[in-house]
């Protein structure tokens, strides 16, 4: 499965200019020490595994934001397709092939 998630704390924990990034990348310490598949862009982080593996990292992740505010901002989305791997990848090859095919 793939899930792309997006954590942020709520209620404090954003410096002077309104900015999250120490929480988010306390979020994504934690998605990148997993081992699991990974990759993070402006808006969200993209975790490939199973469900029991993906949604504890996600769980972990949720409890290091935890620390810079007195609540948390948890945004989810899960691509479920069982007995596929590598889709963080794939999907987006295929959709590249189909560009360059001038589809």
């Amino acid at each position: 499965m793939l899930v792309a998630f997006s954590v942020a704390p709520s209620g404090g924990g954003a410096d002077d200019d309104g900015s999250v990034h120490e929480a988010v990348a306390a979020a994504v310490r934690i998605v990148r020490e997993s081992g699991l598949p990974n990759r993070t862009d402006a808006m969200f982080t993209t975790i490939e595994g199973e469900w029991d593996e993906v949604f504890d990292v996600v769980r972990r992740a949720t409890e290091a934001v935890g620390r810079f505010g007195p609540r948390v901002s948890l945004v989810l989305k899960a691509d479920i397709r069982p007995g596929r791997t590598g889709q963080l990848d794939a999907k987006v090859e295929r959709v590249e092939a189909a560009l360059r095919r001038g589809v």
